[in-house]
């Protein structure tokens, strides 16, 4: 989700207990599709029948979709005695309350080393014909990133429709955006009434701006001399630019309903797109996978061939933060560019601290302000109506991050009479600088400025400031990428032995097209519309690898979702532009696999990473398995009853699922833990010997066997073992209990890279 919303909402759990209202409330009910009375004509007429033989209640049940595909089921509104009831029916697998998840919210291709002619671009064309789905705000079609010029026709493969509107005409499809639908009945259910379109619209149109710039980001087309303000002009496209998009509107003012989300995904698959891409999730822990919707749903998605990319939250730096966290789901966090809007604040005596702005508008003066600090004004944060006029009026406000939207900070100090803002870090966010089309001149700066800034706040008897803008400035300097502090983290808090996030992307101060409905503050005191919007969050990054999966779909379209995955991970690079391992902005220091998992994509070494981690859906189901999955549990997602010997093929541990990673936890009495992999060989060469290479975490030995992988035409796919042994010493040795590594295997060609993060976690396995 885009960073600047304010309105997050924490799923720490998921209600199973009935709740104690007797008011209704949706629910998401999972059927045996095997379990149809043959009487019934389909499956709709059979739930429209178990909804009639429900106890009744003075609130009418409503039926609000039926699912085919990614899951087998209903969502319906009921009553907390029906809900109970509808658990003990026959053929009932599970019934989830509905939970509402909350959006995470161009330079960027010659960042990651796409250039015309040669590497990604020229082997998959483009990307054109592969079609992402993109659920989300919905989309704003007349932006120029939708023009379908020279594009081919509209795949065969497509299904699916544009659907019209008063406001959404059948012409705002084309052969670019090849298909528009908009999902509400969950969010309308749970609103109690019709959607006040005044405010925003049913069709598929954005009237939020989030869905028109992930769209835009994964697959816009070329624009040229786009820019916010003058900021970032360029060239603007999306990471496949002519790959073909379908806009799924499933979040709203409140949020975004899984029971949407689900009746979203089941369309988008039965509809042929080849990629979804998804920046919406949870705040705080993910749920338990079997009650997680978007979870459950990218299972039978995986399952059709999708690939599925998702947010992993702006919940950073926290640790165990990482949402959509299943391990057949691309989980992607976000990390910066090379590209800066510096705004220098300049104090009364000299000093010059660096800061970032997007403001455009009336200069300051040209002389410095009286400085004040919020605090001492009404409220650090810049409350809107917090700050006394007569304290600020006319001078420069020192605001605290925090609490409040960035922008809302500037509106607030405009609305009390203040001529410019300062916007400070706190340890939460560190050194990590966002720029915000402002409304007032205003600019961010990172912790150690803003404690200086305060500081000399206090002891100066008439402190004064000003800020220089100095526009787009692209370069080493500083470098790049480094972990953007909002992107969640690891380690895993579900499956400990899956290392997650999977990959970091593009999401810092990242241009994109924008809705024409709201202003690029998304404040509606903000009279401004633009074509284009810079705005940051995992949001952002998740389009990037969704094009970039798209791509790869293009060239290797037999790969599955998991051999597409492993090749963005196995590619992935750990250092930054200057050579240095990548930083993490919340600390300053060097960032670990818990923040950018197997590293930052890399398009073009993706597309030859010579060996992939392939993984199937019995493999996921042997997975669950390990985990302690029941029969029961496991019915969720393969869509009905199971049998007993559904577990034989069950995973030692679950870290023996065969993924492009490694997460070893050491328990109290666990000084050894083997896993297992499988490589295929995907290189040009058949005959072909690959060699390991250990690069072993302090504290750990590692042992591989083979250390040598001999491939031929009849050996294509090969196995090995790896041992972690504790020396006895981690828990003293290691800092932070936690240390990293990595496992190379190289022919002298490619070089196919695992990370290995390894924890000594007492008493952990009771508390997970």
């Amino acid at each position: 989700m885009a960073i600047s919303f304010s309105f997050f909402l924490s799923l720490l759990c998921i209600p199973f207990s009935s709740p104690s209202s007797d008011g209704p409330e949706n629910f998401i009910i999972h059927v045996s599709k095997s379990h149809k009375p043959p009487l019934f004509s389909s499956h709709h007429h059979w739930y429209s029948s178990i909804l009639a033989s429900l106890p009744p209640s003075p609130h009418p049940i409503k039926l609000l979709y039926t699912y085919e595909r990614v899951i087998n089921g209903f969502s319906a509104r009921l009553t907390a005695a029906q809900a109970d009831k509808l658990r003990g029916l026959p053929g009932i697998l599970s019934v989830i309350p509905d939970q509402v998840r909350q959006i995470h919210t161009t330079r960027t291709p010659h960042f990651l080393g796409l250039s015309d002619g040669v590497g990604l671009w020229q082997n998959s064309y483009y990307g054109d014909g592969v079609i992402i789905g993109v659920l989300d705000t919905g989309i704003w079609p007349e932006r120029p990133s939708f023009t379908d010029s020279w594009l081919s026709p509209v795949p065969d493969t497509w299904k699916g429709i544009c659907e019209t509107g008063p406001d959404f005409p059948a012409s705002a499809c084309n052969r670019k955006v090849i298909g528009a639908r908009a999902f509400y009945k969950g969010y309308q259910s749970h609103l109690g009434h019709s959607i006040d379109e005044t405010k925003e619209s049913t069709s598929p149109r954005d009237t939020e701006g989030h869905g028109t710039h992930t769209a835009s980001t994964a697959a816009g087309s070329v624009v040229s001399n786009a820019s916010l303000f003058g900021f970032a002009r360029g060239e603007a496209r999306g990471m496949a630019s002519k790959a073909r998009i379908a806009a799924y509107k499933i979040c709203w003012s409140f949020g975004c309903f899984d029971s949407d989300i689900l009746a979203a995904m089941d369309q988008a698959t039965a509809d042929g797109v080849d990629v979804i891409s998804l920046s919406v999730g949870a705040t705080g822990y993910a749920p338990q996978y079997d009650h997680d919707s978007i979870a459950i749903g990218a299972f039978g998605a995986a399952a059709h061939g999708i690939v599925v990319s998702c947010s992993a939250g702006n919940s950073g730096p926290g640790t165990y933060t990482a949402v959509n966290i299943a391990p057949w789901i691309i989980t992607v966090g976000a990390s910066t560019i090379d590209r800066e809007f510096p705004a220098d604040v300049v104090l009364g005596d000299g000093r010059i601290f660096g800061g970032v702005s997007l403001y455009y508008g009336p200069p300051l003066p040209d002389f410095k302000l009286r400085l004040v600090y919020a605090g001492d004004a009404g409220n650090r944060y810049c409350y809107m109506g917090g700050i006394s006029p007569s304290k600020v009026q006319g001078k420069m406000v020192l605001c605290d991050r925090g609490g409040n939207a960035r922008v809302e900070k500037g509106a607030a100090v405009k609305l009390a009479g203040g001529l410019g803002m300062i916007q400070a870090n706190t340890a939460e966010s560190g050194e990590e600088l966002i720029a915000d089309a402002h409304l007032v001149p205003a600019t961010m700066v990172g912790e150690i400025a803003g404690n200086k800034i305060r500081e000399y706040v206090k002891k100066s008897p008439f402190p004064t400031a000003t800020i220089l803008f100095r526009g787009t400035v692209v370069g080493p300097s500083p470098p790049a990428p480094k972990v953007a502090a909002f992107s969640s983290r690891g380690p895993n808090h579900l499956t400990p032995e899956i290392l997650k996030p999977d990959v970091i992307a593009p999401g810092v101060n990242i241009l994109a097209g924008w809705t024409g409905f709201a202003a690029p503050t998304d404040l509606d005191i903000d009279p401004r519309r633009v074509d284009f919007n810079i705005i940051s969050g995992t949001s952002m990054s998740c389009p990037h690898v969704s094009g970039l999966a798209a791509l790869l779909k293009k060239a290797y379209p037999k790969w599955s979702p998991a051999a597409i995955k492993s090749a963005l991970m196995t590619t992935a690079y750990t250092l930054d532009n200057s050579g240095s391992t990548i930083k993490d902005l919340a600390t300053g220091e060097e960032s670990s696999p818990f923040g950018h998992g197997a590293g930052h994509v890399d398009p073009n070494r993706a597309l030859n990473p010579g060996l992939v981690y392939d993984i199937d859906n019995d493999d996921y189901i042997a997975f669950l398995c390990s985990i302690g999955y029941d029969l029961n549990r496991i019915a969720v997602f393969v869509r009905g009853p199971t049998g007993s010997d559904i577990c034989e093929g069950k995973l030692a541990t679950p870290g023996d699922l065969n993924y492009p990673s490694f997460s070893v936890v050491f328990y109290s009495n666990d000084h050894v833990v083997k896993y297992k992999r499988t490589v295929k060989n995907v290189g040009t060469s058949v005959d072909v010997v690959y060699t390991a290479k250990v690069n072993a975490p302090a504290g750990v030995e590692i042992n591989v066997s083979p250390c040598k992988l001999e491939f031929s035409g009849e050996n294509k796919t090969l196995s090995y073992e790896i041992t972690f042994a504790s020396d006895g010493l981690g828990l003293h040795a290691v800092d932070s209990l936690q240390a990293f590594g990595s496992i190379e295997w190289s022919d002298g060609v490619h070089l196919v890279r695992s990370p290995i993060a390894v924890r000594w976690a007492q008493g952990l396995k009771d508390s997970i």
